[in-house]
């Protein structure tokens, strides 16, 4: 198993996860030279994750919550892996509830699962829709390049 095989497994509702999911894949392919995969969870709720070294867990939040099949993920036995965890809620992506985000959908989280240790972690904009049309959307693509490339960095070493 090399350094550079790579998952990224994710649930989405709205599609933002999986735009960052394809984002960061891309990043890690193309500026990292990783072996990525992408697995929407909707289409495969149970990746085998023994042929990869390095694992990504992403989830969309709402209602204040993970979504099922990623939360499910964090229950995993990750020995020897490397895990990177990241969300997206519209509340990360405003700078004045960045923080409380990151500490209810990602520190508040990873305490319920103390057999986790994440390399790195993130925090991302959302988009809510209701009826099919967008109420807010505070994404930032540029940010989980930025992101992406740091963490591609750091497991390369």
């Amino acid at each position: 198993m090399s350094k550079e095989k790579t998952i990224i497994a994710y649930e989405t509702k709205s599609g933002v996860t999986g735009e960052s999911a394809d984002i960061i894949a891309s990043v890690l392919r193309d500026k990292c030279g990783f072996d990525v995969d992408v697995v929407n969870l909707k289409k495969k709720p149970k990746p085998d994750f023994s042929q990869y070294r390095n694992i990504f867990i992403g989830s969309g939040i709402r209602m204040g919550r993970w979504y099922g099949k990623a939360k499910k993920l964090l229950k995993g036995d990750f020995e020897g892996k490397n895990v990177v965890i990241f969300v997206s809620a519209c509340s990360a992506g405003d700078p004045k509830t960045h923080d409380e985000a990151v500490n209810k959908y990602l520190d508040d989280v990873l305490t319920k699962h103390p057999n986790l240790k994440p390399v790195a972690t993130a925090a991302f904009g959302g988009r809510m829709k209701v009826l099919g049309k967008v109420q807010a959307d505070t994404c930032d693509p540029d940010k989980v390049r930025a992101w992406a490339a740091e963490v591609g960095a750091k497991l390369g070493e």
